[in-house]
Parts: structure tokens; C-alpha cells; sequence
């Protein structure tokens, strides 16, 4: 997440936004208007013209790292293009590296628009400030970020299919609290990471636990001796007589298997022993594989997650389409949350490209991002094959936080690592809509 502004400071952009959504919505617009609203884009051609949409996420960096979300894009539009297309137009999808900078995130959104494209779907960036403003510009919907920037919460052309990184640290703090009498919480010493205690927090004191021990970490270090130290010992793995359990929870993206690695070599150190926990995206199956398994240092381990686990049958679907059209690509693994949010992404582009056609578009053939738009806020409910609850962008199914009045999916998985594997802690899906309401404004 990038660092929330106070209210004062996103209630002029949200108007301007909103100002340009309804001139552009309006009756009896000019064509040049049209143009500027990006209603145009796609063209007014003969019928089932293709379609555009981009993708884009940070590949080849010293931070977090994404290329299973374009690559899954590419494979998706290759499987859907083989069976008939979206609603019957050709998907041509559009992959950008936005190399973890702000300029990088711009440029791909000015790609975008450059593009022609209808929507930006299963993407990743922490620089909502830098992509936004060209798309709310262009009239582009964003269908389906990662969940790491505060503007895919707060702008009214994104449409988020999960609770973001707010919804995870809040059901990490939900998690933990069941079990740790005392947690320390490792996080970027970022914009992005200062949000994060007081979302655990708002879970931990759910839970009727004390806020966690913040203790700050550069994002891209090589080691993090010292702050495995520091965590350790607010969790009282060096007190003799320590007070009930302490835990760790580790969100550093790309960087916590770097942390743990640090936080193994204090163990001949610990008196007492201590839990370790994090959420899906710094913690998933990819990286305990890697690790050992089993015999890894996660065995036990708390993580919370948005989705089922990667084994449950609902992710079937996406596993064959990876398995027909992209065998070869090692990018893609199937229990990255990148991958399947952008899996669910297209799925969501898939149902509302079906609902345009059903109301025939824009009456050329032709789909343009203002379909896209209208028909993403005039939904009552787009489904996702039970990997997420129905997923509605109306008023009236938005959560009530001032932070984050774009989610609508309030749901979390509470996951343990047993036998070198993710599995469910309980059946079914978490709601921590009421704790991220009462989480403290960052503002």
C-alpha cells in the first residue's frame, strides 16, 4: 500500500473523477467529449471487433516481484481466443513492466490509453498516485489490482476483487490473536509499511490482544540480523520467564524468505520458542518448497491469504487453462496469489464483457471502456466460481471506511503450513469487514 492521505486531502481528486464520470455518462455529449471520456477507444467499426486490455507488473527488480500476473494474462487470452473469444470479440492483451517505480507505473498507464485499451486487468503496482490519474483521465476502468496501493480503494474506476493488503494484516491480527500473547510485526520501512501496525493492530485488539511491536525493514537488505533480534525479543524468545507465546509475523514481500533466513541463524539464541506467521505474497506454497518443506522453516506457520488454498478443486479451471496453454512457462505457478488474482480479474472482465453484449455495447459492435464502466457499477453481482464471494462495485455493497470505501470484498483464509503445505485452518472464508471499519484512520 502506498501511504494513505488524510480525507481532506483525496476529496478534490475523487471530485474531479467523479465530475469526469458524469460528463461522460451524460446525455446529448459532444463527440469530442466522447473522446476525452474515453468512450472511443475500440473503435465504432463492423461487429465483434477486438478488444484491448493491458496488464502490467514489476518484473526483473531488487523488490517485489511479479511475472506470473502478465504471463497468466497472455495464457488466458490465449485459452479464451481458442474457444470463441470474450462474448465473441478476439482478447488482445497488452503486458507492461512497471519496474517498481512511479515513473515505470505512469508509463504503463500511458500505455494504456496510448492502447486503446477498454480496462487494465490483474495487475500489480504500489504506485496507485502515479497509474491512476492517467486512467481516471481516460476514462479506464482497473479491474482487479493486487491490493498494495490505497488508490485501488479510494478511486471510483477501480474495482478490486480482493481486500488488499488491509484486509490481510487485519486478518493476520484476527489470526494471531487466537494463539500469541505477544507479536512482533516486521515491516518495509515504507509509505507502504507505515499503515500496516495499525491494520494488524485493529485485528489483535479484535482478538482482545495488545497492538504489535513495529519494527521497521529496509525493503530490498541482504540481511536483517537486527531486526530479527528486535522481533525476537519483543516476543520474549529471550525472557527465561516469559508470559505466554510470542509471535512473529513477517510481511517484506519478496524479502521474507531474506528475513527468515536471518531469523534462523538466532535460533541456537531463543529461550523460548516462538510462532512465525505472515500473509499470502510474502509467505505462499512457491516459497516453502523452496525452503525445505517440511523440514523448512515455516512448518506451523500462521498465514492468512484472500483465497481458498491453492489445492481446493475451485481453482481446477485455471489449472487446466495453465496446464493447455502455458505447459512451458515457469512464470506462471498456480499457488501464486499474483497469478490467481489476475485469474479472477479476467474471469470478472469475462461476465461483464458478457453483460455488455447482452445489452448490446455500443451498438457498432464495438466495446469501449464506458461500457466497461457502466456495466462494472450497474452489476448486482459477478461471480467467480466460489474463489470469492459475489462481487458487486454498486453503493450499497462497498465497505463503510472512510480508508478503503472500494472494497467490497471483506473476506480472508486463515492457512497453517503442516507437513510442508498450505492448508485451511477452518472451512470456508473469514469476514474482517467490521475490523478494518473500526481500524484506525491513517489520516
Amino acid at each position: 500500500m502506498t501511504g494513505r492521505r488524510s480525507p481532506s486531502s483525496h476529496r478534490p481528486r475523487l471530485s474531479r473523477a467523479a465530475t469526469l464520470f458524469a460528463a461522460c455518462t451524460a446525455t446529448a455529449v459532444g463527440a469530442s467529449l466522447l473522446a476525452g471520456c474515453g468512450l472511443l477507444p475500440g473503435g465504432s467499426g463492423g461487429s465483434r471487433e477486438p478488444v484491448t486490455v493491458m496488464t502490467w507488473a514489476p518484473e526483473g527488480t531488487q523488490a517485489t516481484n511479479m511475472p506470473g500476473m502478465p504471463a497468466m494474462a497472455k495464457a488466458y487470452a490465449r485459452w479464451v481466443n481458442a474457444n470463441g473469444g470474450l462474448a465473441g470479440h478476439e482478447l488482445r492483451v497488452v503486458t507492461c513492466n512497471e519496474h517498481n517505480t512511479t515513473v515505470g507505473a505512469a508509463n504503463c498507464a500511458r500505455q494504456a490509453v496510448r492502447q486503446n485499451a477498454i480496462a487494465v486487468v490483474g495487475s500489480y503496482s504500489q504506485h496507485g498516485r502515479a497509474f491512476m490519474a492517467p486512467l481516471e483521465i481516460a476514462g479506464i476502468p482497473y479491474i482487479g489490482g493486487y491490493g498494495v496501493s490505497d488508490e485501488e480503494f479510494t478511486s471510483p474506476l477501480s474495482y478490486p476483487v480482493n481486500g488488499g493488503q488491509a484486509a490481510l494484516l487485519a486478518g493476520n491480527g484476527r489470526q494471531l490473536a487466537r494463539d500469541c500473547d505477544r507479536v512482533s510485526l516486521v515491516r518495509p520501512d515504507t509509505v507502504a509499511g507505515d499503515d500496516m501496525p495499525a491494520l494488524l493492530g485493529a485485528g489483535l485488539t479484535a482478538g482482545s490482544r495488545k497492538p504489535a511491536a513495529d519494527i521497521r525493514a529496509p525493503e530490498d537488505a541482504g540481511d536483517y540480523t537486527a531486526q530479527a533480534r528486535e522481533a525476537l525479543k519483543s516476543a520474549g524468545a529471550f525472557d527465561a520467564y516469559g508470559a505466554g507465546k510470542g509471535c512473529v509475523t513477517s510481511v517484506l514481500g519478496d524479502r521474507t524468505e531474506t528475513f527468515f533466513d536471518s531469523f534462523r541463524r538466532l535460533e541456537s539464541e531463543v529461550v523460548n520458542d516462538v510462532g512465525v506467521a505472515s500473509v499470502l505474497g510474502s509467505v505462499g506454497q512457491p516459497l516453502l518448497d523452496r525452503t525445505g518443506g517440511k523440514n523448512g522453516p515455516f512448518e506451523g506457520a500462521y498465514v492468512t491469504g484472500w483465497y481458498p488454498v491453492a489445492s481446493d478443486s475451485r481453482w481446477d479451471p485455471m489449472r487446466k487453462v495453465i496446464r493447455e496453454h502455458a505447459f512451458a512457462d515457469n512464470r506462471i505457478d498456480p499457488a501464486d496469489p499474483g497469478v490467481q488474482t489476475t485469474w479472477i480479474a479476467y474471469t470478472v472482465l469475462n461476465e461483464t464483457l458478457k453483460s455488455v453484449a447482452e445489452g448490446g455495447g455500443d451498438g457498432k459492435g464495438g466495446i469501449t471502456s464506458s461500457d466497461v464502466f457502466r456495466a462494472l457499477n450497474d452489476d448486482a453481482g459477478v461471480e467467480t466460481g466460489g474463489l470469492t464471494p459475489t462481487l458487486s462495485w454498486r453503493l450499497e455493497d462497498m465497505l463503510a471506511a472512510r480508508d478503503f470505501p472500494r472494497i467490497v470484498n471483506r473476506d480472508v483464509t486463515f492457512q497453517v503450513v503442516r507437513k510442508g503445505r498450505l492448508v485451511s485452518v477452518k472451512k470456508g472464508f473469514v469476514d474482517v469487514g467490521e475490523t478494518l471499519v473500526r481500524a484506525p484512520s491513517a489520516g
